[in-house]
């Protein structure tokens, strides 16, 4: 298949993903013949088959953390890509809360549809898993859960990042050196703070440190979708002199187009 980079869904907030004034089905991976969901919240089903998506062809979904707009349609997700089972495949790759809930929350996922994935991984920060030819390396956040993980995606064409719900912390400067998309998580405008999750600022500050080809802001909250939101990401791209792009519902990109050069370095780690 054509590496593609499809966004199921871009609201970020309770306000945006409880109206879906904006979807929130997740992102959509596909390179070298394999498919990668990330964070399949509430919708996923409906926004894959409105964009064209067949998720039988998942080969691993990934959760990042255990909030319900990162994993409200992960079972249902599951149940699609296996037939409920009777096709047995896939890798499940998520942070611990994901996986096992917490003191205050139960996992999403439930025990029955763990055992219908072939292997069930559990990722912290600076930890790494290869499927085919892609390593995929779990990277740090600072969120309201703890465990919340970002991603960076190896590919022997480009290198994508995924910051998941985080606020600005320096340690996101260093996981995600080298790549060439950089896929942001960007809740608030301008001078909102907040320590869990990033603003228009943070991006700002951000972006320069870790030099992508190409930025793509999503996860967008109320108070961004109620403004000339656009008008933000402009400033983006004019002060930091990267290439800067607001996420739309079904928006679809080729990654490659983006890549430095060819990464031709095979990974066999899984």
């Amino acid at each position: 298949m054509q590496p593609k980079l499809v966004f199921l869904g871009t609201g970020g907030d309770a306000i945006v993903v409880g109206g879906q004034i904006r979807s929130s089905g997740g992102i959509i991976l596909q390179v070298e013949d394999n498919q990668f969901h990330i964070d399949p919240g509430p919708g996923a089903l409906a926004r894959a088959r409105d964009y064209g998506v067949n998720l039988r062809n998942n080969v691993a979904v990934l959760v990042s953390h255990n909030h319900l707009n990162h994993c409200n349609d992960i079972n249902a997700v599951i149940s699609a890509m296996t037939l409920n089972g009777l096709d047995k495949k896939g890798v499940l790759i998520t942070n611990k809360s994901a996986f096992n809930g917490t003191p205050e929350m139960e996992p999403i996922l439930t025990k029955y549809h763990r055992g219908l994935i072939e292997r069930n991984i559990i990722l912290e920060p600076g930890q790494r898993v290869g499927i085919n030819e892609i390593e995929i390396r779990a990277t740090h956040a600072q969120h309201t859960d703890p465990s919340t993980i970002g991603f960076k995606f190896m590919t022997p064409q480009f290198a994508l990042g995924y910051s998941s719900d985080t606020g600005y912390i320096s340690e996101l400067v260093e996981d995600y050196k080298e790549v060439d998309i950089m896929v942001l998580n960007v809740v608030y405008p301008r001078e909102m703070k907040d320590k869990y999750m990033l603003s228009i600022d943070d991006a700002i500050r951000l972006l320069p440190e870790i030099r992508p080809k190409l930025a793509i802001l999503t996860h967008f909250g109320i108070k961004l979708q109620e403004m000339d939101f656009l008008n933000e990401v402009r400033k983006v791209q004019k002060e930091t002199k990267i290439q800067t792009i607001a996420a739309k519902d079904g928006m679809s990109i080729n990654p490659v187009s983006y890549s430095v050069s060819l990464r031709q370095k095979t990974l066999n780690l899984f």
